[in-house]
C-alpha cells in the first residue's frame, strides 16, 4: 500500500508550491564517454526522502545510470557486471544492434557474471536509453533504479547550431512516477503511483541559464503518460524524435510523452533571466483510456484498482522547477529554421502488412485490471510470433481492441509513422520513432525495413512498453532470418532438453521421434562452442563442461530446425 492520501493531498500543496520554493536540486546522472564502457549493476540505498534511505539498484551508482556519450559509426564494447543477486539484463532501447546483443530477455546476466557485448553504433544522432529486460521483472528493475541515457552524436548534428554541453545547456530528463509505502520503500507493480520526480529527484529544482536550452526528455515510468508543457502555457519546440532528429523544429505547447518514448525539445529561456519556469504535466487535458487521465478506461464503467482516489491522475502537476540564471559563453539564443532531411521509407517499395490486434485477455467492466495481449496470445520465450526475410520493408497494422492506450515498441528497427485510423500523423511524429501511442480503439501503421543483422537464435521483441503488461505478457518475438537459412523450418515446441539448469550433463531428445542429424551448442554471443554429428538417434546424452551462462541449444532434422535455451550453473 503506498502513502495515505492525507500525506498525499499534503504532498500536491508542495508540488503546488514548487513555483517558488524549489527543495532538492535534480540530480544529473554522470557521464561514460568513448568505445569502452564498464557498468556494474547493484544494490544501493537513495534518500528520495530527506533523512529516509530507500533500497534502490542502480548502474555504477545507488540509483540510474550514468549517461552513455558515443558517436554514430564507432565500435562499442561493453562490459556489464552483475553484481544483484537476481537474474537480469541490460537492453538498449531504439538501438540498431544484433539481436545477440540487443539485451532481450533470452540474453540473461546471471548474478556475480559479466556480460561483454560489441556493437557498432549505426544509429542517427538521437536521446536513446538502457535498462533492464528480463522477462517478468523488467517492471521491478526498472522502477527500482536501474535505468540510463545513450546520447548519440553524428557529423550531421555537430554542424547544427544546438546547445550540447552537458547539463548546462543540454540536460537529460527522465520522468517517472513511483508509489512508496510508509516506510518509504518503492513498491512494485502498483496503481497508486502518486509521486512523480525527475532523475530521481522528487518536488526538483534546477538552475538554466538565460539562452536556448536543449531538454532531452525521458518517460522511464511504468505506466504514466504524462502531457509535458510549461508555467504559462510558455512555447518550445521539439528538435527530435526517438530515433532522430525531424526535419524542422516543431512549435509546441504541449507534448504527450508515454512510457519508453524520448524527445529532444529547445526550451528559449533568454527572456526569463531571474524568473522561475515550471515544467509540469497536465493530466487534465488527456483524455480518458490514457493512463494518467481521470479515467483510465475509455468508459467510465472501466475501473482499474489503486487508481483512484490518486491526486495526479486527471490533474495538473509540477514535474521541475527551472531556475533562470546568467548567460553562458557561445550561448545559443536563436532557433534554427531547418534541421535534417529526414529520408523516410518509401511506402511503394513494402514487401508485407502484418496485422496486429492488442486486446484484453477478457471483456467486460473488469478487463483493466487483467492481462493484455497481442493477437490474443500471450508471450511465450519458446514461440517465434514472426519469421521475417533480411531487407523485408514491412507495414506493420496495429489495431487497439482495449480500453486503455498502450505504447507499442519494437526492438532492432526504427520505423516511420504512416497514420492513425487513417489520418496523417502530427508533424512531430513524422521522424524516426521506436514507440507510438495507440489509443483505445485506434489503429496505428507504420512502416520499416529489418536490414543488417539475421540471426535465428535470438529474437528480437515487440511488446507493450506499460511495464506491468510486457511483465504479464504482452510481448512477441520475430527473428530475421538471412537467405543462408532460407526454406528451413524453424519448429519451438519439438525439443526436450533437461535438467535445465544444467550442471555437468544434459539429456536431449526430439518428442516427435524425428531423427537426429546434427547437434549445436552456442553461448550467449552466438559464438558456436560444440558441434557434432549424429547418425540415427533421437536422443542423446551431452556432457556440458563449459562456464555458467545462457546457451542455445540447436537440433538439425531433415530441413527442420528447434533449438532452446539453457542455462548452466
Amino acid at each position: 500500500m503506498c502513502n495515505n492520501y492525507k500525506t498525499l493531498t499534503v504532498f500536491t500543496v508542495l508540488l503546488a508550491a514548487n513555483s517558488v520554493f524549489g527543495q532538492n536540486k535534480m540530480l544529473i546522472p554522470d557521464t561514460v564517454s568513448g568505445q569502452t564502457i564498464n557498468l556494474e549493476l547493484k544494490s544501493g540505498n537513495h534518500n528520495f526522502y530527506p533523512s529516509k534511505s530507500t533500497k534502490t539498484l542502480g548502474a555504477n551508482g545507488n540509483v540510474l545510470g550514468p549517461t552513455l556519450m558515443i558517436m554514430s559509426g564507432d565500435s562499442v564494447h561493453v562490459s556489464v557486471k552483475n553484481s544483484l543477486k537476481d537474474t537480469t539484463t541490460i537492453h538498449w532501447h531504439g538501438m540498431h544492434v544484433p539481436a545477440n546483443v540487443d539485451g532481450g530477455p533470452h540474453t540473461f546476466i546471471l548474478p556475480k557474471s559479466v556480460w561483454s557485448p560489441s556493437f557498432k553504433v549505426m544509429d542517427k544522432a538521437a536521446t536513446y536509453w538502457y535498462h533492464p529486460h528480463l522477462h517478468h521483472k523488467t517492471n521491478e528493475h526498472v522502477s527500482k533504479g536501474i535505468s540510463g541515457f545513450i546520447i548519440v552524436r553524428d557529423n550531421e548534428e555537430t554542424l547544427l547550431n544546438l546547445p550540447r554541453t552537458y547539463g548546462v545547456d543540454d540536460v537529460p530528463i527522465v520522468i517517472q512516477t513511483k508509489c512508496f509505502d510508509v516506510n518509504k520503500q518503492i513498491v512494485v507493480n502498483s496503481n497508486s503511483d502518486s509521486v512523480p520526480m525527475v532523475n530521481a529527484t522528487i518536488n526538483a529544482f534546477y538552475n538554466m541559464p538565460a539562452q536556448v536550452v536543449r531538454l532531452r526528455l525521458l518517460n522511464g515510468s511504468s505506466q504514466r503518460v504524462f502531457n509535458i508543457g510549461f508555467s504559462n502555457d510558455n512555447k518550445f519546440y521539439q528538435i527530435a524524435s526517438d530515433g532522430g532528429l525531424l526535419d524542422q523544429p516543431v512549435l509546441k505547447t504541449r507534448l504527450m510523452l508515454s512510457p519508453g518514448e524520448r524527445a529532444e525539445i529547445l526550451l528559449d529561456l533568454t527572456e526569463f533571466k531571474g524568473k522561475t519556469v515550471v515544467m509540469k504535466s497536465f493530466g487534465s487535458e488527456l483524455s480518458n483510456g490514457i493512463y494518467g487521465a481521470s479515467n483510465p478506461g475509455m468508459g467510465p464503467m472501466l475501473t482499474l484498482d489503486g487508481y483512484n482516489p490518486n491526486p495526479l491522475n486527471g490533474s495538473d502537476f509540477s514535474l521541475l522547477n527551472i531556475y533562470v540564471g546568467n548567460t553562458t559563453k557561445n550561448a545559443v539564443t536563436s532557433i534554427l529554421k531547418d534541421l535534417v532531411v529526414v529520408k523516410r521509407i518509401n511506402r511503394d517499395s513494402v514487401d508485407i502488412t502484418r496485422r496486429l490486434t492488442l486486446n484484453p485477455e477478457s471483456m467486460g467492466r473488469n478487463q483493466l485490471n487483467g492481462r493484455f495481449l497481442i493477437n490474443s496470445k500471450s508471450f511465450d520465450m519458446g514461440y517465434i510470433d514472426y519469421d521475417i526475410p533480411l531487407n523485408n520493408v514491412e507495414v506493420w497494422s496495429i489495431q487497439n481492441m482495449s480500453g486503455i492506450a498502450h505504447p507499442f515498441h519494437i526492438h532492432d528497427v526504427q520505423f516511420n509513422l504512416l497514420s492513425r485510423n487513417g489520418s496523417p500523423p502530427p508533424l512531430n511524429e513524422e521522424g524516426w520513432k521506436d514507440v507510438v501511442l495507440i489509443k483505445p480503439q485506434e489503429t496505428v501503421e507504420f512502416i520499416t525495413k529489418f536490414e543488417d543483422f539475421a540471426d535465428t537464435l535470438t529474437p528480437y521483441m515487440f511488446h507493450c512498453h506499460m511495464l506491468t503488461h510486457e511483465d504479464e505478457g504482452m510481448m512477441g518475438q520475430f527473428i530475421v532470418r538471412s537467405q543462408k537459412t532460407a526454406g528451413i523450418s524453424f519448429v519451438e515446441d519439438d525439443l526436450i532438453i533437461y535438467p535445465n539448469p544444467v550442471r555437468s550433463g544434459v539429456y536431449i531428445e526430439l518428442e516427435s521421434g524425428n531423427i537426429m542429424e546434427q547437434t549445436e551448442i552456442f553461448d550467449a554471443t552466438g559464438r558456436l562452442v560444440h558441434s557434432e554429428l549424429i547418425k540415427g538417434l533421437n536422443k542423446l546424452f551431452l556432457a556440458f563442461n563449459y562456464s555458467s551462462g545462457i546457451y542455445t541449444i540447436r537440433v538439425s532434422s531433415g530441413n527442420q530446425i528447434v533449438q532452446k535455451k539453457l542455462i548452466k550453473l
